[in-house]
């Protein structure tokens, strides 16, 4: 199973804008992607379980999932300050 680990870029964590936009691309794929830190793990494709994983600025996740395209996808908009712009 593809995995990688990545630092949140978004400048207030992974709150409801980074968490919207993340859910909105891990639903185009036809399969689970799961975003884990500190010991909790949440459905890519769940923005609500994205925020309730409490990521702030600089904290670590690991991206992991059956298909290494959707896998590199999300762990790219993690990185990224989606709060920007």
């Amino acid at each position: 199973m593809p995995n990688t680990t990545v630092i949140v870029g978004s400048a207030e964590g992974l709150h409801a804008r980074p968490a919207g936009i993340i859910a909105e691309a891990a639903e185009k794929y036809d399969t689970d992607i799961e975003i884990s830190f500190d010991g909790e793990e949440a459905d890519a494709a769940s923005a609500m379980l994205i925020m309730a994983l409490g990521a702030e600025k600089g904290a670590e996740v690991t991206v992991s999932g059956d298909d290494a395209a959707a896998v590199a996808e999300i762990a790219a908009l993690i990185e990224q300050d989606l709060d920007a712009g």
